[in-house]
């Protein structure tokens, strides 16, 4: 790794990663850890970043890091519980605020001639989060920024280059949050803007090669982003010893098995194609509960891969497209046991027997970073731009038991609307689209005939990550376009419902 890193130090706060994102589209690579678990050798940072913090400072369980070999060694950035932890102790002070300081404010005041506060100009909106406030700065502290009620908004330490901020830069409500990012990483810090798409490339296939050598590799490919990026930079490191197993589990989209295979060779990659579908259909008959569906789900695709696994000779390590969302999840704050081996995407997580290394080319890129490393890579737009899909495929998305009758019925109602979608250029302004079938029966009319048949609702949500999502406003027109496409093709199907559910409280899925 080159010596222009960044690390951010985890206090727990929900904007943790979001500071990561904003460090990262400066073309600086950073990477989060625990407060508590600082890494040794920290001569690969040129920069230290604080997290905020649900916690208070004042409180006896406050997280409080050791410092030493960080605090007036390396230009360090202190946001919101991290300005507030200086501040406490380093003899300043820190009470109770009289006002809430939560959400949007202005900076009223800044010190002229900062570099921090280069090109913000007074008025700029930022965002705060927090319910103590510091009424007075730590020793050898200037004060920098003041907001309307926050005096004490941001402020440097004399002789050293630290710098903290009681506001959020990270947030998108801070207009001018990455500029000071830019101002503290760039021309304080001296980092430089090197880490780009390309970069990581080379890097890491540079670095697969060295790790895998003349070992064999085996990836289970779903036809999403994340495996198949993953795929295509161990193809360049190591080619034919790649060898891609693509299981058809009968749950996916119409068509999708032949067309992700093909897809897939036109891309040069070593892929085999195994149609399982009437062992998945056999071991989900009968089975209701989403747990138990997705745990047959899962036990089924370990036996399948797993054969297929041993029918390549001297196969020495499994890929997985994990990404760094998922590694910082199991690496909690508070020292929880970090998990070694995500369940992902259909693997539920692997067993003992099978004793083959893991290799994870994504473990430490973001959901919209390997989309620009495929896009520079030359992968397809039409494949990085696919929605994400669930492992479980239309399992989850049919509510009860499971049939072959009731997955086509699916597969042709959610080709009517991804297609719809698609046709009427709304497919990418959407995170996620989907239809789920409904366990209910509703009585309709057809012709002269009165019909008892299925409902179906379509689901199409907005979000970045998949933490949170609002519901697609979609027009009304293109709905009542798709819901009599779905009734006056697909047989079975009477009545079509659009669900209009956030998350939270309702999960993008409904199962």
């Amino acid at each position: 790794m080159q010596q222009h890193n960044v690390l951010i130090l985890d206090f727990g706060s929900q904007y943790t990663q979001l500071i990561a994102r904003r460090v990262r589209e400066l073309n600086i690579y950073c990477e989060i850890h625990p407060y508590n678990k600082i890494p040794q050798n920290l001569n690969d940072f040129k920069a230290v970043i604080l997290s905020g913090s649900p916690s208070s400072v004042r409180s006896d369980e406050a997280p409080h890091p050791d410092l030493s070999e960080i605090r007036g060694k390396k230009p360090l950035l202190s946001v919101c519980y991290g300005a507030q932890y200086l501040a406490h102790f380093s003899g300043g002070l820190v009470a109770p605020s009289n006002t809430r300081e939560y959400g949007r404010a202005n900076l009223s005041f800044i010190k002229e001639g900062e570099e921090f506060f280069s090109n913000i100009s007074e008025g700029s909106q930022v965002w705060m989060s927090h319910s103590d406030t510091i009424k007075e700065l730590p020793t050898n502290g200037i004060l920098l920024a003041s907001t309307h009620d926050v005096e004490n908004a941001a402020y440097k330490i004399e002789g050293e280059t630290t710098y903290a901020i009681q506001f959020h830069p990270e947030v998108y409500h801070s207009t001018d949050g990455k500029q000071l990012l830019q101002n503290f990483l760039v021309s304080i810090a001296g980092v430089a803007q090197t880490w780009t798409p390309a970069s990581f490339v080379d890097e890491t296939v540079s670095g697969l090669k060295e790790k895998i050598g003349n070992d064999k590799v085996v990836l289970g490919l779903s036809g999403g982003v994340d495996s198949t990026v993953a795929a295509v930079l161990l193809h360049k490191a190591i080619g034919s010893n790649l060898h891609c197993i693509f299981v058809n589990n009968g749950l996916l989209r119409k068509n999708e098995f032949t067309d992700v295979l093909k897809q897939y060779e036109g891309m040069g990659l070593n892929v085999k194609g195994v149609d399982a579908s009437a062992r998945f259909l056999g071991a989900l008959a009968g089975l209701s509960d989403p747990e138990a569906k997705r745990k047959a789900i899962g036990k089924v695709f370990i036996d399948v891969f797993d054969d297929e696994a041993n029918q390549i000779e001297n196969a020495k390590w499994l890929a997985q497209g994990t990404i760094y969302p998922d590694v910082i999840e199991s690496v909690s704050v508070n020292g929880g046991p970090s998990a070694t081996i995500k369940s992902h995407h259909n693997v539920g997580g692997l067993p003992d027997f099978m004793k083959l290394k893991v290799v994870e080319p994504l473990r430490m890129i973001f959901k919209d970073e390997v989309r620009r490393v495929g896009a520079s890579m030359g992968i397809d737009k039409d494949l990085l731009g696919r929605h994400p899909f669930p492992g479980p495929g239309l399992a989850i998305r049919i509510l009860g038991d499971i049939t072959a009758e009731k997955v086509r019925i699916l597969q042709e109602v959610d080709a009517v609307f991804i297609n719809g979608l698609k046709e009427h250029g709304l497919y990418d302004k959407v995170w996620q689209a989907g239809a789920i079938l409904l366990p209910v029966n509703s009585v309709g009319v057809m012709g002269d005939e009165r019909t008892y048949e299925k409902v179906v609702a379509l689901r199409a949500v907005e979000s970045t990550d998949g933490m949170t999502a609002d519901w697609v406003n979609l027009p009304y027109e293109f709905l009542q376009k798709i819901s009599n496409k779905i009734i006056n093709n697909v047989k079975g199907v009477n009545r079509v419902v659009y669900d209009i559910s956030s998350k939270p409280p309702a999960t993008i899925e409904w199962e």
